[in-house]
């Protein structure tokens, strides 16, 4: 049978001994690289001023990841994640050829 003292003391020593841990840290994704396979079939670039006109006849200077409704980044995030990388962050100033307007 524990009694309070016992759990009382348990209690302290391992609040002690949470607190003395190391804290562990959560690493950023990786960021997508404009030669990765994804990237260079969509046609993605970091920066939309940078998209090739020729190739991409439908993209506007208006449009980048940051209106587009794939990009789930928070509004004012440099970069954020998007459902067309999977778990790879890209630029709210980048393009690619997914882009789709946010609703709204």
């Amino acid at each position: 049978m524990t009694t309070r003292r016992v759990f009382i003391t348990r209690s302290i020593a391992s609040g002690c001994a949470m607190l003395a841990a190391p804290v562990i840290t959560h690493a950023a994704p990786p960021r997508v690289d404009e030669a990765d396979e994804t990237a260079r079939a969509l046609g993605y670039r970091h920066d939309t001023k940078k998209v090739d006109k020729q190739l991409f006849p439908k993209h506007s200077a208006t449009q980048d990841c940051a209106n587009c409704s794939f990009f789930q980044g928070s509004a004012g995030d440099e970069w954020g994640g998007c459902a067309m990388f999977g778990r790879k962050q890209i630029a709210a100033a980048g393009w690619c050829n997914a882009w789709a307007k946010k609703p709204g």
